[in-house]
């Protein structure tokens, strides 16, 4: 099976808004992502194998707490499925 790679540019983020929005259209999440960290964890868990690559992360760092959650939630899925990798 192939790996799709997947790629978000952060330079678009600048509050948690334009974070789900930039996370729903980079990783081509369902139209029923519910645009909090519990449903983007569970929306990662359900992908199909795929790389994301990570381009401008200190734009999701710079709106502070909130950013470094969506890093977080993105490693724990890295984490626990062998064939979801973060790169950045």
């Amino acid at each position: 099976m192939e790996i799709k790679t997947l790629y978000m540019d952060c330079s678009e983020i600048y509050d948690r808004e334009t974070a789900h929005d930039c996370l729903s259209r980079a990783l081509e999440l369902p139209e029923y992502y519910g645009r909090n960290l519990d449903a983007l964890y569970d929306c990662l868990t359900e992908l199909p194998p795929c790389r994301v690559v990570l381009k401008n992360v200190s734009a999701l760092r710079a709106i502070g707490d909130y950013g470094y959650a969506i890093l977080e939630v993105l490693s724990d899925a890295a984490g626990d499925r062998a064939d979801f990798v973060i790169y950045e």
